[in-house]
């Protein structure tokens, strides 16, 4: 038997978006993210967030410093 093929953009029967409130968290998802995306070769010497952002306050200080003189 064969069963037709269903296409990745039709939307399922069971899901009911009917009573759903459009954007309803956009606002704060928007907030809360920012998004950077680095570069393979980059991205092997920062295991996680924590670590880019310390690497990055350390750059900032020794710019402001460098600046001050």
């Amino acid at each position: 038997m064969k069963t037709a093929k269903k296409s990745k953009s039709e939307m399922q029967r069971e899901y009911d978006f009917s009573n759903g409130t459009r954007g309803k968290y956009a606002a704060r998802f928007a907030k809360g993210t920012n998004v950077i995306v680095l570069e393979p070769d980059v991205a092997e010497y920062f295991p996680d967030s924590e670590s880019v952002n310390e690497a990055l306050r350390v750059l900032v200080r020794v710019a402001a410093h460098r600046v001050g003189k």
